[in-house]
This record gives structure tokens, sequence and C-alpha cells, in this order.
């Protein structure tokens, strides 16, 4: 995993039983650290180049209409970092600490950007040239101490919403030993960051604290960016992308959770995470074999699992799509993420064609470029699955076709994403959205070691280090299921976060590992068939722990 630790608050890291009742969401777990109640503050100041304002990119719309529709529990969506400082290179004081955390606030605009919101009208972004950030000290007995506090200063920093209009979007805390600081902790508004600007700070501000600089400035700014989409050729470019999504939902069913299941839990929405070896390793297997991404598999097998669950023949799911592949956008600080639509019909992609003879990008998706525009298309509405053939890897060729696609169009203005929905909704006669989202959260994918792969022996007894638990609830998020994949030392973490109306726990668990089964199985060489996915569900984690 990439220097630091991520934090989506309301995801903890570590694993509970999975007999065990979940913790609510930004409780803090065990005893108090020291810390909690020696805090103190010191104030820094700044002096950026330039104020200004602009209206929202359409990545910070994007996440401004999932904050509102996931209040009070917004703080879900906090992004946070620990970085070491006393791990390497010479002792860092207080001083050169809190000067690295100025220049890291003059140096990127988004971290001095807060939002408007007029009575009527839109909402902006407002960028302030000079102002104060308050960080928050703490002391630390010794180095294991130093890095309990970090841990336990980010869960706290991360367990609160933002005041958008009035605070800045980052909160920074140090851990000291003495006269030295050991850690540095950054807590982000995701309308200031996503998790590829969060790496960036930690970059550069390790930079800023190691070598006074952190390089050239960045080639753009938010600013710079929103005006860039609001005006005539980005606003043509939307219009491609949102092509794509109508063409995409006409031939889906409305969503993929179409009806309650069970008594929804109290709180309603929990969070599985299954930590395996096993599937690190026959991911990276699978898709040399394929010649796809990881990221690829694992999005396969999310949207095979959810169609074969509720019966439908075709599957929509919704990938965060990164948008930085344009240079200028590369080390940007900002939120570009955006949902992508990724519509995959099973019968079609596992029956005979061609090999495309294409070779799939390393690493996660991250594609940018226009759509091309799609003529509307029945809707084929909520189909039982039917006329199924082959397996699991036979989608693999289609779905990176229809991930690249998903990708290309991942950039539009979420104001007109909203109207597309509200039309097809109307012409419908029932709620148009898949309610189904994948994360790959993973910067980059390790390459596979070289050497002979892995046998189903091995993966078999890699399989009995996997580990289960319900870290977390929430009493609100805006989807049905949403799966987020990490990676946890040699291991793949996969968290499914589910509406228990609709995925009750035991249904959460039994998704995560089929996921499992069904990856390694193919790995192994004998991908299960289409036909038995459902069967695969329902058998699935029945003799776990």
């Amino acid at each position: 995993m990439p220097e630091g630790t991520v934090t989506v608050a309301g995801l903890r890291a570590g694993s509970v039983p999975a007999d065990t009742e979940p913790e609510k969401a930004g409780t803090p777990g065990g005893p108090v650290p020291s810390g909690a109640c020696s805090d103190t503050r010191r104030e820094i100041a700044f002096h950026g180049e330039r104020s200004g304002r602009a209206p929202l990119t359409w990545g910070q719309r994007a996440i401004w209409h999932a904050i509102r529709r996931t209040a009070p529990n917004d703080h879900y969506f906090n992004i946070g970092r620990v970085l070491p400082l006393a791990d390497r290179g010479r002792p860092v004081t207080v001083p050169e600490a809190l000067g690295a955390l100025a220049r890291l606030t003059e140096r990127h605009e988004s971290l001095r950007t807060r939002l408007l919101l007029p009575p009527d009208g839109e909402p902006a972004q407002s960028l302030a040239d000079a102002g104060t950030l308050s960080v928050t000290m703490t002391r630390a007995a010794g180095l294991p101490e130093a890095a309990a506090e970090a841990e336990a200063l980010l869960g706290r920093l991360s367990a609160t919403r933002f005041d958008y209009a009035a605070q800045w979007p980052v909160r920074a805390a140090l851990v000291t030993v003495g006269d030295r600081v050991t850690h540095a902790v950054l807590v982000l508004c995701h309308l200031a960051a996503d998790g590829h600007a969060a790496e960036i700070l930690v970059r550069d501000l390790r930079l800023l604290v190691r070598r006074g600089s952190a390089g050239p400035p960045p080639a753009s700014t938010p600013l710079d960016l929103a005006r860039d989409q609001h005006a005539a050729a980005g606003r043509r470019r939307g219009a491609a992308a949102l092509a794509h999504w109508e063409a995409g939902y006409r031939t889906a069913p409305p969503t993929m959770f179409p009806d309650p299941c069970a008594q929804p839990r109290t709180p309603r929405f929990w969070t599985g995470r299954l930590v395996s070896p096993a599937l690190a390793r026959a991911v990276g297997t699978v898709a040399a074999a394929h010649r796809v991404s990881g990221s690829t598999v694992l999005l396969t097998a999310s949207a095979a699992l959810v169609a074969a669950g509720e019966g439908h023949r075709t599957a929509a799911v919704m990938p965060i799509v990164g948008n930085r592949t344009a240079g200028a956008l590369r080390d940007l600080v900002s939120t570009l993420s955006q949902d992508g639509l990724f519509v995959l019909d099973l019968a079609e992609a596992s029956g005979p064609r061609e090999a495309s003879g294409l070779a799939e990008p390393h690493g996660p998706g991250e594609a940018s470029g226009p759509a091309e525009p799609h003529g509307p298309t029945e809707s084929s509405g909520t189909t039982e699955a039917s006329g199924l053939a082959g397996t699991f890897t036979d989608l693999l060729p289609a779905a990176y076709r229809s991930a690249l696609r998903a990708y290309r169009a991942a950039v539009y203005d979420p104001v007109e994403w909203d109207a597309l929905g509200e039309r097809l909704s109307a012409e419908y006669g029932t709620d148009v959205h898949p309610y189904c989202c994948f994360n790959d959260m993973r910067l980059v994918e390790r390459a596979l070691p070289e050497g002979p792969r892995a046998t189903g022996a091995e993966l078999a007894e890699a399989r009995r280090r996997t580990t289960f638990g319900f870290p977390a609830t929430q009493d609100r998020v805006a989807c049905r299921y949403c799966l987020h994949v990490t990676e946890e030392g040699d291991a793949l973490a996969v968290s499914l976060t589910a509406d228990t109306a609709y995925l009750p726990p035991e249904a959460i668990q039994a998704h995560l590992y089929a996921m499992e089964e069904l990856i390694v199985a193919s790995a192994a060489g004998t991908p299960p068939p289409l036909t038995e996915l459902r069967t695969l569900l329902v058998a699935a984690g029945g003799d776990r722990p």
C-alpha cells in the first residue's frame, strides 16, 4: 500500500469476528489514548498567490450531491492519511513541520478553498489567498505510543463532518516525542481531494519537510478546471458522456436491487470486510492469463454475482473513475473522481465471440475522454437470468471493453446527470439508478511475482488466512451496494457496505466469500459456470467463521 494510512470514515482498519455486532461509525473503540485529553493547538499562517471564485468542478458537484444525500453522516466521505516522520532521515522539529504544513497549504489551492452556498443559485467555490490553519499537537512518551496516538488522532479527526462553508477543508495534527515530530496526520474534506490527491499531499508534505521544496507548482488548479468544464468544449464532452449513460440505462434493468428482502437492521447500513491473501494472488493470476487488469477481474466478479443474486441477465455497476489520464491533472489536488457506468450482458458476453487481441493497460482504470454517442434502445427491464453459457472467465474480454467505455464516459455535469435520471425515471415509471457501486481504491496494482503460478493447493492453503468481520455501520448511505478494494500487506481487503433491507448481513458475508471463491477457482483453472453463480452465493460462507 502507498506510504501512509488511508481511512474512509466508517470503514475501520481492524477485523471483528463475524458473530459480533459491528461498531457504529464514528464511535471510538477501546480506551481513550492519553493524547485525547492533552491536545494543544498551534496556529499557522499561510499566504497564497491569488484568490478567486468559480463554479464547482464536476467532480466537486458529484461529491457535493453525495454529501447532501448522506448528511448528517457525511463524515463517511472524509479521507485520512498518517505520514510517519521518524522512520527515516534526520529528526524533524516542530517549527519545520509547521512550516511545511503552511507551504503545503500555499502550494495547493484546494486546501484554501471553501464552499459558497448562495440563498438562490448553484453552490460555488471560493479561494482565499491568506488565512490561518489550526494544527492539533499531541505528545507521546515514545515511538510505539506515538504510532498509536497518530492512529487515534486520525480516527477522532475523521469522525466529524466538515462545515463546508466556514472551515478549511483540511484538518492537520502533529505527534511529538520530546522535541521531535514523529507523525503528521491529515484529514481531508472530499470536496478538496480524492484518494489520489491525498497521496499527492502526503508526497509533497514529505518533500517539504525533508527538502524544503516539492518542485514546480501543479500544472492546473480547481478554479481553472471549473472554468474549462463549464465552457463550450467541456459541455460537449459532458453531453457525449451522458449519451453513453442513457444508452447503458436503456439496456440494463432500472436498478440492480429492486425489492427489499428483509427487515432493515438498526443502523441500516452494515459494512462487511474480507481480508484475503489468496484473493490477491488469484486476482493477479486471472488478470495475467486473460490480459486484463486486476481491477477488471474484481469489477466483473462483483457485477456477475450481483446479477446472479438478483436474477438479472444484465449487470449495471457504477465504478468510481479517477479521471487523471490528462497530464495537467495528474498532480492536481482536487476531487476529480466521478461515477462511470459499466454495463455487462452476461449472456451476450459469455457467448461465442472472436478474440479481441487487445490488452488492457495495467492498473486500475482511470481512462478519460469523450464517449461515442449512442442512440436509445428499448429498455430490457428486469429479466431473469437465462441463456447463460460458459464460465466466469469467458466474461472478461467483453467486460474489459465495457470497463474502458465506462472510464471514458465518467466526466460530465452531475446536474445534467440528475436530469437524465429524472427523465428516464418518469418515462419508466420507476426509479432508474443501479444503486450498485465499485471503488478500487488502490493507486497501482502490484505486478504478479515471477515464477510458477500458484497451484490450487497453494491457493487453498492461503485461504486459511482469510478473515472476515463486520467492522462498522452507518445510519444512512446513498446506495444499496458499495464495494471498496484496498490492500493490506500481501492481502486484498474487500469491504462491502450494503443496505440491510436488500442485503442482510448474511448476504453481505456470502457476496464477499463468493467473490473469493469465484476468483480463486478461476485462478486454479476451474472457473465456475455462470449458471452456478447463484448457487455459489447460497453456499458461500456457510461453513466459514
